[in-house]
């Protein structure tokens, strides 16, 4: 019984941890889309190119946190949401 209640702590710490994380890399993924949208056609190509990169990384780690997740709680399908 002690090893279920610590098993469901550890899973509930591990949860809270992974959706703030989560939660960060989505910020910084849109942060870095409205930064494209905003500067526009003023912003270097390269600038550009950096910022798509970022967003795409960022955008990748969250979905990572969110597998990390859903793996946990055993769903077996991409469309098995936790």
């Amino acid at each position: 019984m002690a090893n279920d209640s610590k098993e469901k702590i550890d899973i509930l710490k591990h949860d809270t941890k992974d959706a703030a994380s989560e939660l960060k890399h989505r910020a910084q993924a849109t942060g870095e889309h409205v930064k494209r949208e905003i500067s526009g056609d003023a912003m270097p190509m390269g600038d550009r190119i950096v910022s798509n990169v970022k967003e795409t990384v960022h955008s990748t780690q969250a979905d990572i946190d969110a597998a990390k997740r859903d793996v946990r709680h055993g769903a077996t399908k991409a469309d098995d949401k936790v």
